[in-house]
């Protein structure tokens, strides 16, 4: 045996034996942009599985419905932008492809599509999203949206549709993933960067860098209206399962929002100081929200009908985005 094999099963080993949280079971997969590297953890101990090598700057990532491939973004540092994406086998626990974009750079919000045989990555550089095989690593598709600075995206459940924030242009961008083209781009609030659709389709949810509005775009009509204010630099914007609630981290004032998707009331705000609250996701039951600390080298493990942090999961150095799946992958 293996000395490394022999210091995961004693990690193990040492772990606590009970859940963290009762109940909660699974694997969490997050990247930490500054060493370049992926954690998998197993969320019921808070055993870390492993740590793998990414590209420079991993930003974000993607599960497949079995839970088995895990797929990064690897966005790239200031001066040397990235143009790759790392897949991991995650039973195995190795980086089995990275899979070269060529000439399309800064690659960085990820969706699978319906059938997680195609994964939508934005190419930042590019003004592009670029439709990639999960088998293969190779382009499948290029749809451009010919704006400055799509930088993370939203996919209908059908795949058909998908929306770029467009940060340099201060505009959204529908697209028809199914022919590749641009259907219409739609002005906001500058610096558009948290977005996300609906399943149906019907609305788009979009932040504001540069004024701290939560834009809602009604997709039949194209009409903008403002769902929320007063945040510093609205993160991300995620769905709860039964898209009822709106769940936004607030990088700059370290909070996390939850919000009425229906009357667009606010229900709560988490305060999370010296913790940088960024990537976020729910378990497919929607009770927890697994929500990553870059200042904290932790995720939280959140629940969401009492709106606290019920436990941590320790991750490497600025920990950003972050995927879950229930399956376990213990050795």
């Amino acid at each position: 045996m293996r000395p490394t094999t022999l210091a995961l099963l004693a990690a193990l080993a040492a772990a606590p034996l009970h859940a963290q949280v009762a109940g909660l079971t699974g694997t969490l997969v997050v990247t930490n942009k500054t060493p370049g590297t992926a954690t998998i953890i197993d969320v019921g101990s808070g055993a870390t599985l492993a740590t793998l090598p990414t590209g420079h700057g991993p930003h974000e990532i993607v599960l497949t419905r079995d839970g088995r491939t895990a797929i990064v973004s690897d966005y790239g540092t200031g001066p040397a932008p990235g143009s790759t994406l790392t897949f991991i086998d995650v039973p195995t626990k190795r980086v089995v492809r990275t899979a070269s974009l060529g000439e399309y750079r800064r690659p960085h919000g990820l969706v699978l599509l319906s059938g997680d045989s195609l994964v939508a990555v934005t190419s930042e550089a590019n003004k592009a999203v670029l439709l990639v095989r999960v088998a293969t690593g190779d382009i499948a598709k290029v749809v451009p949206t010919n704006q400055a600075g799509s930088h993370m995206v939203g996919v209908t459940a059908s795949g058909t549709r998908g929306w770029t924030g467009d940060m340099g242009s201060h505009t959204v961008s529908e697209l028809d993933l199914t022919n590749g083209t641009s259907l219409r781009t739609i002005a906001v609030p500058a610096q558009p960067e948290a977005i996300n659709v609906t399943p149906d389709g019907s609305e788009v949810w979009v932040g504001s860098n540069a004024t701290g509005k939560v834009s809602v775009v009604n997709t039949a009509t194209g009409t903008v209206s403002t769902a929320a204010e007063g945040f510093g630099w609205p993160y991300r914007v995620l769905y709860s399962p039964d898209s009822k609630t709106v769940l936004m981290p607030d990088l700059r004032k370290e909070e996390l929002r939850f919000i009425d998707r229906a009357s667009r009331k606010e229900l709560a705000r988490l305060s999370l100081p010296g913790k940088g609250p960024q990537g976020i996701i729910f378990t497919p039951d929607g009770k927890y929200a697994l929500l990553s600390f870059s200042t904290g080298a932790a995720v939280a493990i959140i629940d969401v009908a009492q709106r606290k942090v019920v436990g941590e999961l320790k991750a490497g150095e600025t920990p950003d985005g972050v995927a879950y799946t229930q399956q376990v992958f213990r050795p």
